[in-house]
């Protein structure tokens, strides 16, 4: 079945850590074996596992950030040296694309266009099976150094757009902050109504996310958050702000890290009782929410930071994505509700949303 995920860190796991996302996981893991600053944890994404996998599209981020907490490779000192990083992602992403390792799409019809290839692999019409898509996401809009800077973000193909990630960012208040949005995050959330571009809720403080969708009247989601009922914990989302995306009729990313998975996880726990199973348990919360299969999706954020030991257990590549099929059968899903899940939902979405 094909599948969408929306939210992988592509771009940031090539550079930062410098990983040949071209080649498979399991030769990522051997080149990197023994190294000492190699990328954090055991590799599961790379391009040949979403051929494999049948991941036909990705939204790819861009992800920097300028809180005034400097770390290495990830939040810099001055909004100059967020966004040069950030351009760095964006031309990365672009030479794969000249390369024909990835897709880049920007409109609803280039979408289109790519899905039906894939489709005509799946139906047996052909035994080539296409390059990933990929639609651009800022992850974080830290690197915009200025509001109206936006409109040339979106001229070199950024399509998706959050607005913080960890911390007091630049543009509101992210993941264990207690901030609203700043002056520019309001002056954002306008030029993004007029560029008709959906908004990202995923790592929002809930003052931000309050502030945010009382402001912002264009289309909403959630790349990759879970839901809090769950996993009592800032990152993930409570009911009424679920709620909020499913009457906007948005989508809900699913993520795979084990922290936003289980309760209580500490890095001590590896991957002990955390399954696809677990992974299906958020995804039928927001479904039962809803009442409907129409606003689950995958939003995996494999590799984000954190590696194999700390995604499921029985999900040793992102190709493993396919199994949770099967889990959602044996719950008695229909085949078109988990078709909405495992795709079609994100196809729907990015297909009102790109121009």
């Amino acid at each position: 079945m094909l599948i969408i995920d929306a939210h992988l860190d592509l771009a940031w796991n090539a550079l930062h850590n410098n990983r040949d996302v071209t080649r498979a996981a399991r030769d990522i893991r051997a080149q990197e074996n023994g190294i000492e600053a190699a990328a954090p944890g055991l590799a599961t994404v790379g391009i040949p596992d979403l051929q494999r996998g049948w991941v036909a599209v990705v939204a790819g981020t861009v992800f920097t950030r300028c809180t005034g907490k400097p770390a290495a490779g990830v939040d810099f000192h001055t909004p100059q040296h967020c966004h040069a990083a950030g351009r760095g992602q964006l031309e990365f992403y672009r030479a794969l694309d000249e390369a024909g390792i990835i897709r880049l799409i920007t409109t609803a019809a280039g979408l289109a266009d790519h899905l039906a290839l894939w489709r005509r692999r799946e139906a047996g019409a052909t035994r080539e099976t296409p390059a990933p898509g990929l639609i651009v996401s800022l992850e974080c809009a830290d690197p915009l150094t200025e509001p109206e800077a936006l409109n040339d973000w979106h001229a070199a193909g950024v399509r998706l757009l959050g607005l913080a990630h960890y911390g007091l960012c630049r543009y509101a208040g992210g993941t264990n902050s207690k901030n609203g949005l700043t002056d520019r995050g309001r002056k954002l959330l306008k030029v993004m109504a007029q560029l008709n571009m959906p908004l990202d809720l995923s790592h929002t403080s809930d003052r931000s996310f309050e502030e945010a969708v009382q402001s912002f009247d264009g289309p909403i989601f959630a790349s990759h958050s879970n839901c809090r009922t769950l996993v009592p914990q800032q990152r993930q989302f409570a009911n009424d702000q679920l709620q909020t995306i499913i009457d906007r009729d948005g989508v809900v990313g699913t993520a795979f890290d084990c922290w936003m998975l289980k309760p209580g996880w500490t890095r001590q726990d590896g991957n002990n009782g955390v399954t696809l199973t677990t992974v299906a348990d958020h995804i039928e919360h927001v479904c039962q929410l809803a009442g409907n299969s129409r606003h689950a999706a995958i939003g995996s954020d494999l590799d984000g930071g954190f590696g194999q030991e700390q995604s499921p257990a029985d999900l040793d590549t992102i190709a493993d994505l396919q199994k949770i099929v099967g889990i959602l059968e044996d719950r008695g899903y229909a085949s078109e509700d988990i078709a909405n899940i495992m795709h079609g939902n994100w196809e729907r979405l990015f297909l009102r949303v790109l121009p």
